[in-house]
C-alpha cells in the first residue's frame, strides 16, 4: 500500500536530549519533567514525549472530527480537542503505559449532536486505530 504521506523525526538523548526532523523544520529540546525527577529549569525550555504525543492526538483528532462534520455538511463555528496524555504505572510488568483523555467542543453543536460527530471521528481518526486495545482512552464532549 503506497503511504499518503510520510515523515521521519529523529530522537537523540532520549529524555534529555533532542527531536529533529530531517529537514529540520521541526527541532525541539526534550527533558524531563520535574514531575518524574527532571530538573524545572530545563523542562520549561523544553518538550517531552506526552506532551509531543498529545499534540500529535489533538491535532489529529480534530482534523478527523473537522473531517467528518465537512463529510456530513454540518457546519459549525469552531472545534477545539484537548488532549491529556498521563504517564502511569503498568502493574502487568511493573513499568509504565500511556493513558489518554479527550475533550472535545464543538462550537454551533448541541450536545448530543457534537457527541455523534466525535465518536464518528474517533472511529476515524488514526491516531485512535494506532492505539485502540492498547491505550486507555476517554472521549468527553463538553
Amino acid at each position: 500500500m503506497k503511504a499518503l504521506y510520510e515523515t521521519t523525526v529523529v530522537n537523540t538523548g532520549g529524555r534529555t536530549g533532542e527531536v529533529h526532523s530531517l529537514d529540520n523544520i521541526f527541532n525541539l529540546d526534550v527533558a524531563t519533567p520535574p514531575a518524574l525527577g527532571g530538573e524545572a529549569t530545563t523542562a520549561t525550555t523544553a518538550t517531552n514525549p506526552e506532551q509531543l504525543f498529545a499534540a500529535g492526538y489533538s491535532a489529529c483528532f480534530n482534523s478527523a472530527l473537522e473531517f467528518m462534520l465537512k463529510k456530513h455538511n454540518v457546519e459549525i463555528k469552531s472545534s477545539e480537542v484537548k488532549a491529556t496524555v498521563q504517564l502511569l504505572p503498568d502493574k502487568a510488568d511493573q513499568g509504565v503505559k500511556i493513558g489518554v483523555a479527550l475533550e472535545a467542543h464543538i462550537e454551533g453543536l448541541d450536545l448530543e449532536t457534537a457527541k455523534k460527530y466525535v465518536d464518528l471521528a474517533h472511529s476515524y481518526c488514526p491516531y485512535s486505530k494506532a492505539i485502540s486495545g492498547n491505550v486507555d482512552v476517554t472521549v468527553e464532549v463538553v
